[in-house]
C-alpha cells in the first residue's frame, strides 16, 4: 500500500530522524522544527513520547551531550549531584519521562508540580510559545494525575540519580489549608525523593502566592518542618526540605522570605518560577495571555532576586537557580550572583539537550565541582 505524506504522524517523522540523523544539533533542530508546527501543548507531549522512543531503543546519546561534558560533581543539602543542572519541575509532572530525561544528561531531575488529588488544571489552550523571544507563557493551573499516581511511576523507573519531587495544593483546597495538602503529598513523597519542593510560586493557582508572606508562611513552614523531623525518624533518612518562590517580589519581601526560611530551618530555596510581568515581550501579538512567563525574558528578573536572595541569605540556605538560562553565558550570570545549582525549562525546550553541557561548563569555569 503506497503510504501518503497526509498519513505520516508528527511522532513517526521523529521517530524516523531518531533513527537515521547521527548529528545532535541536527537532529535536534529537525525535531524542534516538527513539534513547532503543533500546538504548544501537544508538541510537549510528543516530544515526551519521542524521549521514551530515544531511550528504549537505545539511541538517546544521539540526542544527548558527551559524557564526558557533564562531569562537575558537587555535594548541596547533604546530596550528592553528579552535576549542578538539573531539570526545573513543569516538564514531566507525573514523572512518566523519568529515564528518557535522565538519560539526556541533567545531574537532577524535579517532576510535579504534584497534588493530593488528580486535577485538570485550567482549560486549553493554556500553554503558547514565543518564539521570537525564546519565550512561553503557561496557565496550565497544576494539571496532574495526583501524587500517587506519579509515585508509582517513580518506583517503576529505573532512575537512580537526585529526584526533587515538588508538590502544592489542589485547587478546590482553600488557601487557609493549604498545609493539609502539602503535608499529604510529604508524608507520601518522602520515602521516594531526594528532596521535597514546597510550590508556593506558581501565578495559576488562585491565592497561592499568598502563601509566600507573613505568617500564612511562617504557620506553614513551622507545620511542614515539624513532620519533616517525624518522617525523618520513621524512615531513618534526611530529606531536605526546598521552596519555590516568585520571581514578582520587592526587596522587602525577598528580606521577609529569606528570614522566615532562615527562622524554619528550610534547607534551600529556588529561584525562581514564572513572571506575570510582560514588559519585555510587548512586541509579542500573545503579550496579553495571562498565566506565568518563562524563558529568555526572565532572565535579568530572576537573576536579580537571586543575587539579593543570597546576600540575605550569606550562604546559610543553598539557592537553586532557574529562570531564563538560555546559553552557558545565563548559567555562568546565575551562578555569579549565588546560586548553586541550577535548573533548566524553557531553554531546554528552544536549544536542547546541547544546553545540559553548555551550563556544566560553565559551572566548572566557575569553580562549582567540589572534586
Amino acid at each position: 500500500m503506497r503510504v501518503m505524506a497526509a498519513d505520516i504522524q508528527p511522532l513517526d517523522l521523529i521517530r524516523i530522524a531518531l533513527l537515521t540523523n547521527p548529528r545532535v544539533e541536527k537532529l535536534y533542530k529537525l525535531m524542534r522544527n516538527i513539534l513547532f508546527c503543533l500546538p504548544a501543548e501537544t508538541s510537549h507531549t510528543v516530544a515526551l513520547r519521542a524521549m521514551d522512543i530515544a531511550y528504549h531503543a537505545h539511541l538517546s546519546e544521539l540526542l544527548s551531550p558527551p559524557a564526558s561534558s557533564l562531569k562537575c560533581p558537587l555535594t548541596v543539602m547533604g546530596i550528592e549531584f553528579p552535576n549542578p543542572v538539573g531539570l526545573a519541575a513543569g516538564l514531566d509532572k507525573n514523572a512518566d519521562h523519568i529515564d528518557a530525561l535522565a538519560a539526556l544528561g541533567f545531574g537532577f531531575i524535579e517532576v510535579g508540580t504534584l497534588t493530593p488529588l488528580a486535577q485538570p488544571g485550567n482549560p486549553k489552550p493554556r500553554l503558547f510559545r514565543l518564539a521570537a523571544q525564546q519565550a512561553i507563557i503557561n496557565r496550565m493551573g497544576f494539571n496532574n494525575k495526583g501524587i500517587d499516581y506519579a509515585l508509582e511511576r517513580i518506583k517503576s523507573s529505573r532512575f537512580r540519580g537526585v529526584l526533587g519531587i515538588n508538590i502544592g495544593k489542589n485547587f478546590a483546597t482553600p488557601v487557609e489549608r493549604a498545609a493539609d495538602d502539602y503535608l499529604i503529598c510529604m508524608r507520601k513523597a518522602f520515602p521516594f525523593a531526594s528532596y521535597i519542593v514546597v510550590n508556593l510560586s506558581s501565578p495559576n493557582t488562585p491565592g497561592l502566592r499568598s502563601l509566600q508572606f507573613g505568617k500564612e508562611l511562617r504557620s506553614l513552614l513551622q507545620k511542614l518542618k515539624q513532620e519533616q523531623g517525624i518522617l525523618a525518624a520513621h524512615y531513618n533518612k534526611y530529606v531536605p526540605l526546598v521552596v519555590k518562590i516568585a520571581p514578582d517580589l520587592t526587596s522587602t519581601e525577598i528580606d521577609l522570605i529569606a528570614a522566615a526560611l532562615l527562622e524554619n530551618g528550610i534547607d534551600g530555596v529556588i529561584a525562581t518560577n514564572t513572571t506575570l510581568e510582560r514588559s519585555a515581550v510587548q512586541d509579542s501579538p500573545l503579550k496579553d495571555q495571562s498565566g506565568g512567563l518563562s524563558g529568555a525574558p526572565l532572565r535579568e528578573k530572576s537573576t536579580e532576586v537571586i543575587r539579593q536572595l543570597c546576600q540575605t541569605l550569606a550562604g546559610r540556605i543553598p539557592v537553586i537557580g532557574v529562570g531564563g538560562i538560555s546559553c552557558g553565558a545565563d548559567a555562568a550570570e546565575k551562578l555569579a550572583a549565588g546560586a548553586v545549582l541550577l535548573q533548566i525549562y524553557t531553554g531546554f525546550i528552544y536549544s536542547g539537550p546541547d544546553l545540559v553541557a553548555d551550563c556544566v561548563k560553565a559551572a566548572v569555569s566557575c569553580g562549582q565541582s567540589q572534586t
